[in-house]
């Protein structure tokens, strides 16, 4: 049996990852905000940084999934300085406790995102040896990554998943997709053609049982299946699978004045492979954007 250690807990993946191991027997353990309500719940204090490293005893993994959701309204001041502080807070807190126990402490498996290699239109595609963009949401991912080098620095294994749009019918962006594509809504956005990275829970929730399971992952991961499609195939995929038309279209220009920067994560092109995990011997239940669409409607976490 394994022990788990989970910083947001409560959201979707959060959720998905708790049910999952426990009903397949392992130990999970919840930090809280608030006191703590029952036996395997733990209270810490991001914002002031307070997290007692005593709470790793017996642990084997601690899963880091904080952070306020990015794609809640439009990007203000306020919006952005929520956005990376509620990453910063809640990494370094937890960054600090696993490296009170040294190389022998649990394995730190760290949420990120793919948004670090930004939208830019390349020749090939990104794998996890390239440099981080420039724009906000990269530069948020570089400054995610970075509250976590405490751990690094005192030799514990610490994992970073960067992680695409997770698809399942249980919760996240899938469920207002699976709605629109069920009235015939299903719409391409702007020219259709830019590649958007994504993954299905099955196998988000298999990277995070393997990056645990295996003693030589560490650094850097892409989350996004390896045979990537546009947004266009994406469309058609799964109005298909829906037995719906696809008719619409949203113009660019409509969704930039509608969204502002925020319309980039939705607009541009993000061509990106999951090299290390094929590498390192991962295997993807879903490769591509047909099975992925198939594994989202059926549904990975069915008890949540």
């Amino acid at each position: 049996m394994t022990t788990w250690l989970l910083a947001g807990a409560s959201g979707f993946l959060g959720t998905a990852l708790r049910v999952r191991l426990a009903t397949d027997g392992d130990e999970v353990v919840r930090l809280v905000r608030r006191e703590p309500a029952a036996l395997a719940e733990r209270r810490w204090d991001p914002e002031a940084g307070e997290l007692d490293p005593a709470v790793l005893d017996g642990v084997d993994a601690v899963v880091d999934l904080g952070g306020v959701n990015v794609f809640t309204g439009r990007w203000t001041q306020a919006r952005r300085e929520a956005i990376l502080a509620s990453r910063v807070q809640t990494t370094s807190t937890v960054a600090k406790a696993v490296a009170a126990r040294g190389a022998d402490g649990p394995v730190l498996i760290q949420a990120g995102g793919v948004a670090w290699y930004g939208g830019r239109r390349t020749e090939v595609p990104h794998v996890e040896g390239d440099p981080a963009a420039s724009d906000f949401l990269a530069q948020v991912c570089v400054r995610w990554e970075e509250a976590a080098q405490p751990a690094v620095d005192a030799g514990a294994r610490v994992v970073f998943l960067r992680t695409s749009p997770v698809l399942d019918a249980s919760g996240g962006p899938f469920l207002p997709m699976r709605l629109a594509w069920s009235l015939g809504l299903g719409t391409v956005l702007g020219s259709g053609d830019q590649r958007m990275p994504l993954i299905s829970l099955a196998d988000y929730l298999g990277v995070v049982r393997w990056a645990q399971a295996t003693p030589h992952a560490r650094g850097p991961y892409n989350l996004t299946i390896p045979e990537p499609c546009t947004n266009a195939e994406f469309t058609d995929a799964l109005a298909r699978a829906l037995h719906r038309p696809r008719l619409l279209r949203a113009p660019a220009a409509v969704l930039r004045a509608a969204l502002g920067e925020l319309s980039g994560q939705l607009l541009d092109d993000m061509w990106v492979l999951p090299r290390r995990l094929q590498d390192d011997g991962y295997v993807f239940t879903a490769p591509d954007v047909t099975s992925t669409i198939a594994a989202a409607l059926r549904g990975a976490s069915p008890h949540v």
